[in-house]
C-alpha cells in the first residue's frame, strides 16, 4: 500500500501560515507540543500566537524530552485529557513529534503505547495533526512512526498508526537556525544515515530509492555546507527538504544494521542518536558492501552525488564509508565510541540488544550476534 504523506508547506517565512493551516483542518482547539529548548527558542510562542489569532483556543505542553520515554507520552496524554484538543501541532525534532504522535495514539483508542509497536491499525480515527520541525534530522514529520523508549527498561519502540502521519508538514529554515553547532551536526548525521540504509534495505523498493538518492545528494552535499555558515538559509532549507525525503524513504521502506546498534549506544551510553549512528554506518558500510548488489547501490549514490568516480562499486563503497567518516571528525568533539566510555568488554551485551532491534532484519546482509560483535569491536577500536 502506498503511504500517506503530508501537505507540504516549505521555504523561508512559512511558519506564519500554520493559522490558515490548522483552520484548513477544522476544530478549534490547539495542543502544541514541543520541548524546554524550542521554547526557550520562541518557536512555540510564535506557533501559539498565530494559533490564537486564527481563532483557535490553544493550550502548551514543553515537557517533552531527548529521546522521549513512555513518561513523556503519558504526561502529553494528561495534558490532552485535561484539555480535550481537536488539533495537535508538533514543534521540534523527531522528540516532540514522535511524543505527540504517541500521546495521540492512546488519546483516540486507549491502551498502553506497546501495544501500538510495529504497524498497528487502530480501530477510531487519531485526532489530525501539524508537524513543525525545528531540526534536519528524523524526517518524523513525513513518518507514520513514533520511536519511543520503555521508561523502565529504555528499550526502544517503534510504534505506528496509518493516522500517526501528520496531515500538514511546515518545513521553515529559519526555525534551524537557533540550533547549536553540535545538534546541527547530530542530526544532519542522523538525516544521512537514513538516506544510506534505506537505500540499501530488503525492504527498498522503486519509490523509496529514489526518495534515497535524492537526499543524499542533497543531504550529503549541504550539511557541510550548514556547518561552516550556520546561516546559509538556503544550505538549511535544503537539509531540511533532504531530511524530509530521507523519512519518506523510511515509511516506504526501512533502516538497518546501524540503527539497530545506535539504539542500545544511546539507552546504556548516552550517545546522541545521530552521533551513534554516523559513527557506526562506515563499518556497517564496509560490512554490506562484502555483497555486490550492496555495493553496486553505495557506488550509485556516491555517484549521484559526484563525490568520486570508478568503475569499481567495491571502491567507491569504501570512499563512502571514508566520507561519512570524514564528516563524523569535523562534527565536533567525542566523535569516537572510546570517547564515550565504550569499552571492548561492553561489546557482548550491546551485540545481543542489536540483534533484538527490529531494524536489524532489513539490513541487506544478515547479521547475526558474532556480526554485530564485530562490528561493535571494529567501531570500539579506533
Amino acid at each position: 500500500m502506498t503511504p500517506r504523506f503530508p501537505r507540504l508547506l516549505t521555504g523561508v517565512g512559512t511558519l506564519r501560515r500554520v493559522g490558515r493551516a490548522a483552520k484548513s483542518l477544522g476544530g478549534h482547539r490547539a495542543l502544541v507540543v514541543t520541548d524546554p529548548g524550542v521554547e526557550a527558542a520562541g518557536h512555540s510562542a510564535r506557533v501559539v500566537g498565530h494559533l490564537e489569532l486564527a481563532g483557535f483556543e490553544v493550550a502548551l505542553h514543553a515537557g517533552v524530552h531527548s529521546n522521549p520515554t513512555t513518561q513523556d507520552v503519558l504526561a502529553a496524554l494528561e495534558v490532552m485529557n485535561a484539555f480535550r484538543p481537536d488539533l495537535l501541532v508538533s514543534v521540534g525534532g523527531g522528540s516532540a513529534m514522535d511524543t505527540a504522535k504517541a500521546a495521540n495514539m492512546l488519546f483516540t483508542n486507549g491502551g498502553e503505547i506497546a501495544d501500538y509497536r510495529g504497524r498497528s491499525t487502530p480501530a477510531t480515527p487519531l485526532l489530525p495533526s501539524i508537524a513543525i520541525p525545528t531540526t534536519a534530522g528524523t524526517g518524523s514529520e513525513v513518518q507514520s512512526f513514533a520511536l519511543i523508549a520503555d521508561a523502565e527498561t529504555h528499550r526502544k519502540m517503534a510504534c505506528a498508526a496509518p493516522g500517526a502521519v501528520p496531515d500538514i508538514a511546515i518545513l521553515d529554515p529559519v526555525l534551524t537556525l537557533s540550533l547549536p553547532r553540535e545538534i546541527t551536526a547530530h542530526t544532519g548525521l542522523d538525516a544521512l544515515v537514513h538516506s544510506v540504509e534505506t537505500a540499501v534495505c530488503t525492504a527498498r523498493d522503486a519509490g523509496s530509492s529514489a526518495l534515497s538518492t535524492e537526499a543524499f545528494v542533497k543531504i550529503v552535499t549541504h550539511l557541510p555546507r550548514v556547518l561552516e555558515d550556520p546561516e546559509d538559509l538556503d544550505a538549511r532549507d535544503a537539509m531540511l527538504l533532504g531530511s524530509m525525503k530521507a523519512g519518506m524513504a523510511i515509511e516506504r521502506s526501512m533502516l538497518g544494521a546501524a540503527h539497530a546498534m545506535a539504539n542500545p549506544l544511546t539507552a546504556n551510553h548516552g550517545i546522541p542518536h545521530g552521533l551513534a549512528v554516523g559513527m557506526l554506518i562506515p563499518h556497517v558500510i564496509r560490512f554490506n558492501a562484502a555483497e555486490r548488489p550492496a555495493a553496486a547501490i553505495y557506488a550509485r549514490l556516491v555517484r549521484s552525488a559526484g563525490l568520486r568516480r570508478s568503475r569499481s562499486h567495491a571502491v567507491l563503497a569504501e570512499h563512502l564509508a571514508d566520507h561519512i567518516q570524514e564528516l563524523v571528525r569535523d562534527c565536533g568533539k567525542k566523535t569516537t565510541l572510546k570517547e564515550w566510555g565504550v569499552a571492548q568488554s561492553d561489546v557482548p551485551a550491546l551485540a545481543e540488544d542489536a540483534h533484538t532491534q527490529w531494524t536489524a532484519q532489513f539490513n541487506p546482509r544478515p547479521v547475526d550476534v558474532a556480526g554485530f560483535e564485530a562490528l561493535y569491536a571494529a567501531a570500539t577500536s579506533l
